[in-house]
């Protein structure tokens, strides 16, 4: 988020010797300004990829439509063929495929997206089928991303996001990003809030009017940031892992219907049956109509929509019987889980629509802004104008002026924060181990 936050005094520039601990504020201040600088020189490369994928991500589905709209798009016309026909047209062209899932169009002019498993392709990638519900006829294939179908753009666009197409070593640049955005946000607020316990600089300053746009949008920003950091670590690699193991040991995940049928003969329902079958108890909306995954399985039918108010309600049909088994309600869901689905949802710029589109995108640009500003807060405070310089870095040795009854709870919590956050705990070691290395080569050099 930031780089700096106050024109330093002349004397806070050179190296002190420890002083005895000072209390309040003016203890904690210098520790603040320097994890709010080295947490933003160090992470604002990453968060500047993060909000220039994610901003070309949050417009992707409206691209996609255009781009694919051969595939996705059908003229409107009366009747529809049956869906086990459609199935059938579909894996006639994928004979090597396991049928995972169809998708009937929403509309009379969307396609039916039938959707496989198929050897080779990368974890979260479908094969799909799309096909004309009017005609049966096939219209193309493509690989798609993810629980949302995303089509190859917009799937190129997500990966470049979450990884920068690296695999699992690029997923490390946007967890470190996630792990770090929300300590610079937290410790950016305190900075500029307990500015006003200090003389402020002159505002004819370059470095002050820069400092004031720098604070005051990343004001504004700073509840959108938090969210985002909070949303984007429960898909990260590692984090993410803790999250999962956190919410199970809770008991707070995400349930899932029940498919497990009793034992029962006659013919099978196929795709229609399991969907007149949902429709005739209220299931509406885009579905996902899933097939027995083995015997003494139901269909699985579920809705995929995704915008508020989000419709994640799901359905267990006998495929012999064509009788519902269970129903899951989305507002039985705990809450933990409702709220990773809003969060998730709204972070991807599904959940209010177009609005959500615009609020991610204002955010991403800000983000962007507040970066530059901070940098260029750097480039300022750089000691001598005349030449290329960088700016110098608050000073070492602060967290010694801290209370002990204060500095104690912090390093358990940090703790804490870095068994659950692993990348931020072992980036914080490492910033720590050089940061020590280079003040006893200071001191020695100044011996």
């Amino acid at each position: 988020m930031s780089i700096d936050q106050t024109e330093e005094p002349a004397a806070e520039r050179v190296a002190e010797p420890v002083t005895e601990p000072r209390p309040g504020w003016a203890a904690i201040r210098p520790l603040l300004l320097r994890l709010h600088f080295y947490a933003g020189v160090f992470i604002g490369p990453f968060l500047l990829v993060a909000a220039v994928t994610g901003l070309a991500y949050v417009w992707a589905p409206q691209v996609e439509q255009s781009v694919y709209d051969h595939e996705l798009h059908v003229p409107a016309a009366a009747g529809t063929i049956p869906l086990d026909q459609q199935a059938a047209a579909a894996k006639a062209l994928v004979p090597d495929g396991t049928l995972t899932g169809v998708r009937p169009g929403p509309t009379p002019t969307d396609s039916t997206q039938v959707i496989f498993n198929r050897p080779g392709l990368e974890p979260s990638f479908h094969w799909t089928v799309f096909v004309d519900p009017h005609t049966g006829g096939v219209l193309g294939q493509l690989e798609t991303y993810g629980s949302g179908q995303a089509m190859p753009l917009r799937g190129w666009i997500d990966v470049l996001h979450r990884s920068l197409h690296l695999g699992d070593f690029g997923r490390l640049y946007s967890e470190l990003a996630a792990s770090w955005l929300w300590v610079v946000v937290l410790a950016g607020l305190a900075l500029w809030f307990g500015r006003h316990r200090r003389k402020r600089t002159s505002a004819a300053s370059p470095r002050a009017k820069v400092l004031s746009w720098h604070g005051r949008t990343g004001l504004v920003l700073a509840i959108g940031l938090l969210f985002l950091s909070a949303t984007g670590l429960t898909w990260s690699q590692y984090a993410g892992n803790s999250i999962t193991e956190l919410r199970t040991q809770l008991d707070w995940t995400t349930p899932s219907v029940t498919s497990t049928v009793p034992a029962s003969t006659g013919p099978d329902i196929g795709f229609d049956g399991a969907r007149e079958a949902t429709l005739a108890a209220g299931l509406t909306g885009p579905v996902e109509v899933r097939p027995p995954a083995a015997p003494g399985k139901a269909y699985v039918v579920a809705q995929m929509g995704r915008s508020w108010p989000v419709q994640a309600d799901s359905m267990a049909v006998d495929p012999a019987t064509g009788k519902i088994t269970d129903t899951l309600r989305f507002a039985d869901y705990n809450l933990a889980a409702k709220l990773s689905t809003w969060g998730i949802d709204a972070h991807m710029g599904f959940l209010f629509g177009i609005w959500n589109q615009i609020v991610l995108t204002l955010l991403a640009v800000a983000l962007i802004a507040v970066i530059g500003w901070g940098y260029r807060m750097w480039w300022l405070r750089r000691p001598t104008r005349g030449e290329a310089r960088l700016g110098r870095p608050p000073l070492r040795g602060t967290w010694r002026k801290i209370p002990g009854r204060v500095l104690a709870p912090v390093l358990v919590v940090v703790a804490v924060v870095g068994y659950y956050l692993p990348l931020f705990g072992l980036s914080l070691l490492g910033f720590l181990i050089v940061d020590g290395l280079l003040e006893a080569r200071r001191r020695k050099v100044a011996a």
